[in-house]
């Protein structure tokens, strides 16, 4: 006979980690010293711009926008809020707190919210402001903000519905099998 069931208690650390994983993502966007939008002669991070040419890059800082200052400070909030929501659902699943889980699921909407404002702000005023001319792609570390406000939204998703689980979470329940 082949026997099939979803183990709950042991699942229930893949959301901790997937937080973990975005925190890793949003530290990655938040440090990156290049990468945020490229071209030939310009290139820029979420903190400063450069332009020029090899070896000759001259270096000017987009702290001066007030544009970059809300992007940084909405993508700093959005990670000190994952930080807390990963702290607290450890919390929640070590000591059995299903209170929490709903709580965690709002908060980390709340940090969805300031990412994406975040992300969206930052390609429109920095179009509209620097860009004059040329091809710019936004790259890698621009692409890590998004994996990380993606990941949160999914699992923003799961501590909402998790505590309709409650029982099985918590290995109170009797698992389900399915025989084929």
């Amino acid at each position: 006979m082949f026997k099939c069931g979803l183990a709950f208690p042991r699942c229930k650390w893949i959301l901790p980690l997937l937080l973990l994983l975005a925190i890793i993502f949003d530290i990655i966007a938040l440090a990156a010293s290049s990468g945020w939008v490229d071209s030939k002669y310009h290139y820029a991070s979420l903190w400063e711009q450069f332009r020029g040419r090899d070896p000759s890059w001259e270096s000017t800082s987009l702290m001066e926008y007030g544009w970059a200052k809300a992007t940084a400070a909405l993508l700093i909030i959005g990670c000190i809020l994952l930080i807390i929501c990963f702290i607290l659902s450890i919390f929640a699943l070590c000591k059995e707190q299903s209170g929490l889980l709903r709580v965690i699921g709002i908060i980390l909407f709340v940090a969805v919210l300031f990412q994406f404002i975040a992300l969206i702000v930052y390609p429109v005023n920095f179009t509209k402001t620097l860009i004059k001319n040329g091809n710019y792609e936004y790259s890698w570390s621009y692409g890590f903000g998004w994996g990380a406000t993606i990941l949160m939204i999914g699992c923003g998703i799961f501590f909402c519905c998790l505590p309709k689980y409650e029982d099985e979470l918590y290995g109170q329940a009797k698992p389900i099998y399915i025989y084929g």
